[in-house]
């Protein structure tokens, strides 16, 4: 890695500023007056726990706090103890707030990845009564108590206290922001795209694989977590070809965004990877804004199909373990050293660098550049390892360790030096900055199970064997030289390009100077005072090191016991350091100790992002039935039924509950005349020579023998022999069906039918188009059916049982010249008629039904009513078709063709699906016929004790039948065809009780049929 230049100084007020810039400046304590990325034109105003603060265009929240000189901006999660800003990126365990006000707020926010806007209002979070006064911060005082396992061990006596003290205590503990509780109103999206190469960051390695596999000819997508492509470059600077790498990141970004088939998707970070070369990753389009424009989202899921993948997604500095690390003020080496070169911010003006790599050494000519003062350098390697770097750092130069660290809420003020032979030493500073080593971003590369390798010269985990396609370059892979880097990243897009079949010239690799990186672990500084290695769980060196002792020496279970590695940033900081001290304690290679499994996502998605757009209405999308507006006049009172509203019931004036108005309605049919929206079962448009021979393989029965103008009833069974769905099918023409389906299985059905003509018979000609929604539908059932048809039909039209026999099937013309379709099909047990006409008639058939039926008591019915009759009628419908019955089980074994064969009937013949004792549709009848029968409850014996062994079946579907002037019920019962006549108990322990019931025929009434054949 290159150094960085900065030619800035610290200034309270940029001379060459004027006007609302100058203004923003002198707010900025420890803005730096020149250089850096942001844009000092544009300044903007936010807020921080209240207090107005100013940053610039190209700021995060993160860096605007610091240019501020804020210090303080969290509290940890166990202890409550003071943080501050730690880290410049995605990996932020401390510096986690709560953006936004109103519905729009967002909790657990990182600072480091929030861009400023103007108007950004953020407020601290876990704290109270405020940040800087935190009556929580008491648990500090108890830590000898919350250490790792606590939970297990505090709260297991008395029992009794569990869930009235204990676990409502720890609930409320629980979390760190508070989410609004109102509906989100900002919208999401969610979106599929492909390409030949996915290059995944855009440091200098990402840069170079993007822009061999462009110029390749390959199609390239680029995704970058950032909202500027660089990387490091960003921060750490250099030379490439000669030149500043500045020079070289424009002419590189500039070339991409020419070559037509590469795409460049700021931030969105890819989080995970899933099979088929399939990856997740998530958009931010307008989180840099208070409030997304009219029709944008705020946030983009996308699933990213490629053929291959160049993971370049750097690395994380990594912290050292030492008493006192956790102060405000204390942070990583490089996130310094961005904050000082990208953003203009120093800081601390008196800085001290301890770190045990070559790497951090970097931030010390960054500090002075700035025009801070680096108060010294500790390092604790050998004197050969440093004696070149300390001595061009013109600074008081430490071989030892930082053993403790002095400070509070305003941050660090000292921190205490063991010396190597020179005992301690205190050392006053405003600002820690420490560099453990580096760890790759493994993270992608772990999601099929890939272990990653520990490397000893870098210390730190590197991939293993990656998802197929996959390649890791760059920091990634544990490359830390800039020449490598671009070197690696080159090869791995030309490559790429190449497997995908893209044969241009991929031109040639950047060049720049391989730097040195050498590194000496040092897992844990012993000190008085705690150490920390998970900063946001406030897990501990002495935690880790308890966990061993109590047996807890897998990761895994290390993991678990102490929370390790659980916190939002999933320890992208803690891991390697908490793994390196339990090998340590128990005197194992850090390789045999292991590293846990990865799982997405590698970086936190909003569940909104997850969920899209499919939330309220496009979640359960209200779906109107074409006389909805009409039965809504009426004050038809609606159900949802599956997508659909329909109506339940019509209450009029008088009617004091539901059950008044469903038994009105069904009198009203059974002695009159009435209609009801059947718009929403499915309607199946099924052509072709060869439809009559695909139905006959999907139905139980035959349809390819169904006369021309005839309906006929059929039931489909799934492969394992169980129904699927019932339904009548009408034949229009020699090569013409329609056939219906239940409402809730329309999609399934339809889903199943088209699987069976494209995969299993692909050689049928038969098409399928679902027209459920092209046509309403009305069932008009009653002794005057035919009086009210007939004043609606045209009076050519023979309705007659002879002109119109039951099942027969034929389009009329209406009054007015429309045509129609009618069908003699009855659900009801009466005569009745179902009418079709196109949807967008369907309302105005309805209003004219009204009008037409006035002279013979017309009365609308909903569901309930049409459930009431059917139950009478003994007609199943979705309660006995649950999955789980067979056609014999519901009477309908006569139908099973012995004739040919179609889906489900080998596996129908099964023994356990045949078996004597399985339960069967019958009738219920209360003995007493005051009594209510419930559904759901379950049949035993009379007088046997109500147990598993007892249980002979249950109810089904229950109604109060108008015609019996009694409640009854379908059930299904062990041998239930054999019982009838018999008592049986109907047990109900959580509502009513228990009642005696009478297993009948299911047919309650006219079971001739002669009612719906006259």
């Amino acid at each position: 890695m290159a150094d960085a230049v900065h030619s800035g100084r610290l200034e309270r007020v940029d001379a060459s500023a004027s006007g609302a810039s100058a203004s923003a400046a002198a707010s900025q304590t420890h803005r730096i007056s020149s250089g850096g990325l942001i844009d000092r034109t544009k300044p903007l105003s936010f807020t921080f726990d209240g207090k107005a603060m100013t940053g610039f265009a190209g700021d995060t929240l993160a860096s605007a706090l610091v240019a501020n000189g804020v210090k303080l901006v969290g509290r940890s999660f166990k202890y409550h103890r003071p943080r501050g800003i730690l880290t410049a990126g995605a990996e932020e365990p401390n510096a986690l707030v709560e953006l936004r006000g109103g519905a729009r707020r967002e909790p657990n926010t990182r600072a480091t990845m929030a861009e400023l806007y103007d108007g950004l209002e953020a407020v601290s979070q876990n704290r109270w009564p405020s940040l800087r006064h935190d009556f929580m911060a008491v648990n500090s005082l108890a830590s000898p108590i919350f250490v790792a396992g606590f939970y297990y061990k505090t709260f297991m006596w008395p029992a009794k206290l569990w869930e009235k003290l204990y676990e409502p205590a720890i609930r409320r503990a629980a979390g760190l922001g508070k989410a609004s509780g109102a509906p989100d109103p900002d919208h999401y999206e969610r979106a599929w795209t492909h390409c030949d190469v996915l290059v995944v960051g855009s440091g200098p390695a990402g840069l170079s694989a993007a822009l061999a596999a462009g110029r390749a000819g390959a199609r390239v997508i680029l995704c970058e977590e950032d909202s500027a492509l660089g990387g490091r470059l960003l921060a750490d600077g250099g030379e490439i070809d000669g030149a500043p790498a500045s020079d070289w990141l424009a002419r590189a970004v500039a070339e991409l965004e020419s070559l037509p088939d590469v795409r460049i998707m700021r931030r969105t970070v890819t989080f995970g990877v899933y099979d088929g070369g399939t990856f997740g990753a998530l958009e931010r389009v307008n989180d840099n804004v208070p409030v997304p424009p009219e029709h944008q989202p705020r946030q983009r899921l996308w699933r990213i199909i490629a053929k291959r993948a160049i993971v370049a997604a750097g690395a994380h500095e990594r912290p050292l373990v030492f008493p006192g690390n956790d102060r405000p003020g204390v942070m990583m080496a490089s996130a310094v050293r961005t904050y000082v070169n990208r953003f203009a911010a120093l800081p601390g003006r008196r800085v001290a660098v301890f770190t045990n790599n070559d790497d951090g050494w970097r931030t010390v000519e960054a500090i002075r550049r700035a025009g801070g003062e680096v108060v010294a350098v500790i390092d604790p390697r050998e004197p050969t390892a440093i004696r070149g770097r300390a001595g061009g750092a013109g600074a008081n130069v430490l071989r030892g360790v930082v053993t403790g660290v002095k400070g509070g809420v305003d941050g660090v003020s000292g921190v205490q030096v063991s010396v190597a032979g020179d005992g301690t030493r205190e050392i006053a500073a405003d600002c820690l900055a420490m560099s453990g080593g580096w760890n790759p971003s493994v993270g992608l590369s772990s999601y099929h199970r890939g272990r990653p390798v520990w490397r000893d010269d870098i210390a730190a985990f590197v991939p293993g064997q990656c998802p197929p396609g996959m390649v890791l370059v760059g920091s990634a892979n544990g490359d830390f030289s800039l020449g490598i880097c671009l070197e690696a990243g080159h090869e791995a897009g030309t490559r790429a390009a190449a497997d995908c079949g893209a044969s241009a010239s991929a031109g040639r690799a950047a060049t720049a100077t391989d730097e040195k990186f050498s590194i000496h672990p040092l897992w844990h500084v012993k000190g008085k005072g705690k150490s920390f290695v998970d900063f946001q769980h406030d897990v501990s060196a002495s935690d880790v090191l308890l966990a061993q002792r109590e047996g807890f020496e897998s990761v895994e279970h290390l993991k678990r016991y102490t929370t390790l590695g659980m916190a939002t940033d999933q320890g992208k900081l803690s891991n390697v350091n908490g793994l390196a001290i339990m090998a340590e304690a128990t005197g194992r290679s850090i390789s045999d100790t292991g590293t846990t499994i990865y799982r997405p996502p590698a970086s936190p998605v909003a569940i909104g992002a997850f969920a899209g757009p499919n939330r309220d209405e496009h979640f359960h999308a209200a779906r109107l039935t074409p006389s909805h507006h009409w039965a809504a006049e009426r004050g038809a009172v609606f159900v949802d039924t599956g997508l659909w509203k329909r109506a339940q019931w019509y209450p009029i004036a008088g009617e004091t509950d539901w059950l008044q108005s469903v038994t009105r309605e069904v009198l009203a049919v059974r002695n009159g005349v009435g209609f009801c929206d059947v718009s929403t079962l499915g309607k199946i448009d099924v052509q072709g020579k060869d439809a009559g021979t695909f139905l006959d393989r999907v139905y139980i029965n035959t349809f390819s023998n169904l006369g021309i103008g005839k309906a006929r009833y059929g039931l489909m069974l799934r492969e394992d022999g169980i129904v699927m769905d019932d339904g009548t099918t009408s034949r229009l023409a020699e090569d013409h069906y329609l056939l219906t389906t239940t409402t809730a299985k329309a999609g399934p059905v339809m889903q199943h039918l088209e699987f069976c003509r494209q995969v299993l018979w692909p050689e049928l000609d038969v098409q399928l188009t679902s027209v459920t929604d092209q046509w309403s539908q009305f069932s008009i059932a009653g002794p005057k059916t035919r009086d009210l048809l007939k004043a609606i039909v045209d009076p050519s039209e023979d309705l007659s049982n002879e002109g119109f026999p039951f099942m027969g099937v034929r389009d009329v013309t209406l009054r007015g010249g429309m045509r129609a379709r009618l069908y003699r099909i009855s659900f009801s047990g009466e005569i009745a008629f179902e009418i079709g006409v196109p949807a967008r008639y369907g309302d105005a058939l309805a209003r004219n039904l009204m009008v037409a039926g006035e002279p013979f008591g017309v009365t609308p019915y909903g569901t309930e009513a049409l459930g009431v009759m059917r139950i009478e009628k003994g007609h199943v419908a979705g309660p006995e078709l649950n999955g789980t019955t067979t056609a014999a089980d519901l009477g309908l074994g006569k139908m099973m063709s012995k004739k040919k064969d179609y889906i489900g009937r080998v596996m129908a013949g099964r023994e356990a699906l045949t078996a004597l004792n399985r339960q069967v549709v019958v009738g219920l009848k209360p003995v007493d016929t005051a009594a209510r029968l419930r559904g759901g409850a379950h049949i035993i014996p009379k007088g046997a004790v109500p147990g598993p062994t007892t249980d002979q079946g249950y109810v089904t579907s229950v109604c109060y039948s108008p015609m019996l002037k009694q409640w009854i019920g379908l059930a299904l019962v062990e041998r239930g065809r054999e019982r009838h006549g018999e008592i049986v108990t109907i047990h109900d322990p959580l509502r009513a009780g228990d009642i005696l019931a009478e297993i009948t025929s299911p047919v309650f009434y006219d079971p001739e049929g002669v009612r719906q054949r006259g």
